[in-house]
């Protein structure tokens, strides 16, 4: 995994660049050892991505988040987001397509 960000790259930031970059700290490097993913790439209108099963977050009981489970989710989401762009209508009047699936917004 490789993380770049270029000078003139400040204002796609957090809060519209709000959040500086502190260049004296760089360079910076970010990597990961012995990383791999099992992942399943789920279609914008898809409810659940398609799985063989084999694993036990495959199972239907880890496929969503029951009511409470979402509740605290959503509490976390509005109490400590510092930005979200799809929430962004000004600067992002057509939304990416993930923005659809954010039902937590």
């Amino acid at each position: 995994m490789k993380i770049i960000q270029a000078s003139g790259m400040q204002t796609i930031g957090p809060r519209g660049g709000l959040e500086k970059t502190d260049w004296s700290k760089a360079p910076f490097l970010a990597s990961c050892k012995s990383f791999h993913i099992d992942v399943c790439e789920a279609l914008v209108n898809a409810r659940f991505c398609q799985t063989q099963g084999t694993r036990w977050w495959d199972q239907k009981e880890f496929q969503d988040l029951d009511a409470f489970q979402y509740r605290r989710l959503s509490w976390v989401c509005h109490g400590y987001t510092i930005y979200n762009y799809c929430t962004n209508r000004v600067r992002f009047p057509i939304l990416p397509p993930e923005c659809k699936r954010d039902r937590v917004v």
